[in-house]
């Protein structure tokens, strides 16, 4: 018997009349149904996350601490089961769900860590000029209210922990909006984060079709989105909510750059590894998977050679199997997208090394060289496991070919050399530069986000409890300071 997943009503298990189903994009056998919340039943959640902002906000440190520890070692308890079920519902290998899982849990630890040290508070005397003699101000931070988060497909778990922990951290409450392909994760989810003490109404995990989201992302009461998708979706949510505080992460069209000081065997086969690895983990469905290949001319020849022979040593298949590299796109829909945008590739020119080709909703492991301008491959985020080489003359042409481009995530850069790595630090376009390694690396820690089209804002739970917050100033008067 399928099992249907209810959805989680400020904090409490619920289900609606009508549901939808999860199918597994390897062999599309039935991975659940999914409860879908009535448009009576969201407005409760909304009222409900209303209702407790303030209490909630006003709770102690250490509860929200022990909540987020809880979730912690509950995902960590239960990784194989969870890391089967992102398999299951997005199609990646069963080695990177395992990974996803770990990164999950990490968020929610450093989180309860952050929210230990959340908001003490920031004393600055004002008696450095006359006019402020016995005065101190105090700033600390407070919510700017209710959160409302978007999740993607690609991460269906460590993304949505992206959006929950910091909203936990900071004592704000969320209403979480997982993906309809793969909302099964965060629905799980649910039932850690019912095993806490956190207040009714503090977080709802609803699986909304995405013709109701404009609903949700024009409610006044929701004045924070925090969304993880598509440009078109994202920029369309902050034109439609000019006056809401948002954060978009975005596409990439991520370029790993390798200079002509990275040349030894050593060197090119660690950064082909890397490259070919990180072209099509996850399906190449990452925002920072690589997609161009920018190689300076002393090194091209030898590094395409060795780019091309580990690609191909990529292993396909079901991915269930431990040993897989690559697993099926979200759907067959995404594989015929990507096969289209190779084709046209091929079709103006560009020369077809590896991969190209399609079978159900899997897509080979593909190398294009000589990828002529202005074909979609060459300025548009690919989102599968498509990689182009490109020959370039030294650093600044180097970086002048990542900055073509309307997006700027990450780059990666293999150098040995710190005066360039400072350079590329300078010039490049991106939130995030990588050195010695792919652009794929993400620490979840860190500020996460991008520049130009790849959106505003930033992840990593610090910042994301910044943009989730505001800075308030206490001035005190008539100090003996």
């Amino acid at each position: 018997m399928t099992t249907t997943h209810d959805f989680w009503l400020a904090g409490r298990r619920e289900s609606g009349p009508e549901a939808f189903e999860v199918h597994h994009p390897w062999d599309g056998s039935l991975v659940g149904r999914v409860s879908v919340p009535t448009e009576e039943q969201v407005e409760e959640a909304i009222a409900a996350a209303v209702a407790v902002q303030d209490a909630y906000s006003a709770t102690p440190a250490h509860v929200r601490a022990a909540a987020l520890d809880h979730v912690s070692k509950r995902l960590v308890e239960r990784t194989e089961e969870l890391a089967r079920l992102v398999t299951a519902e997005n199609g990646k290998p069963i080695k990177w769900a395992r990974g996803e899982i770990g990164r999950a849990a990490s968020v929610f630890r450093w989180a309860a860590e952050e929210a230990r040290r959340f908001n003490s508070g920031e004393a600055q005397r004002l008696d450095t000029d006359a006019g402020g003699a016995g005065r101190l101000a105090l700033t600390r931070r407070f919510p700017r209210g209710v959160v409302l988060g978007i999740a993607p497909f690609n991460f269906p778990l460590n993304l949505v922990a992206h959006k929950v922990a910091p909203a936990i951290a900071v004592g704000t409450p969320i209403i979480l909006k997982p993906a309809p392909a793969t909302p099964i994760s965060a629905l799980v989810l649910g039932e850690i984060l019912a095993e806490t003490d956190l207040p009714a109404g503090s977080w709802s995990v609803l699986p909304v079709p995405n013709d109701r989201m404009p609903a949700l992302v024009r409610d006044e009461r929701l004045p924070v989105i925090s969304f993880t998708g598509s440009g078109p979706v994202g920029w369309g949510i902050l034109d439609s909510a000019p006056r809401k505080h948002v954060t978009l992460e975005l596409g990439g069209n991520a370029a790993a750059v390798v200079l002509a000081d990275w040349s030894s065997e050593e060197d090119l086969e660690w950064a082909a590894t890397r490259i070919a690895t990180f072209a099509n983990y996850q399906g190449g469905q990452s925002c920072i998977s690589v997609q161009r290949v920018i190689a300076d001319a002393a090194v091209y020849d030898r590094l395409a050679a060795k780019v091309v022979a580990k690609v191909q040593t990529q292993v396909t298949g079901d991915p269930s199997d431990d040993a897989v590299d690559v697993g099926p796109l979200v759907s067959e829909d995404a594989a015929k997208r990507v096969e289209s945008w190779v084709d046209e590739a091929v079709a103006a020119g560009a020369r077809l090394l590896a991969g190209g080709k399609r079978e159900g909703a899997s897509y080979a492991p593909t190398v294009l060289a000589d990828l002529p301008a202005g074909v979609t491959l060459s300025c548009e985020e690919v989102f599968g496991p498509v990689l182009s080489l490109h020959r370039v003359e030294g650093a600044e042409e180097a970086f002048a070919t990542v900055n073509d481009s309307p997006y700027g995530l990450q780059a990666g850069v293999f150098t040995h050399d710190l005066q360039t790595a400072f350079r590329a630090h300078r010039e490049l376009e991106v939130g995030g530069v990588i050195v010695g390694d792919v652009p794929s690396y993400r620490a979840d820690q860190m500020p996460y986000g991008g520049a130009k089209q790849s959106g505003v804002g930033r992840e990593g739970v610090k910042y994301a409890m910044d943009d989730y917050t505001y800075e308030r100033v206490l001035v005190l008067t008539g100090l003996a300071l």
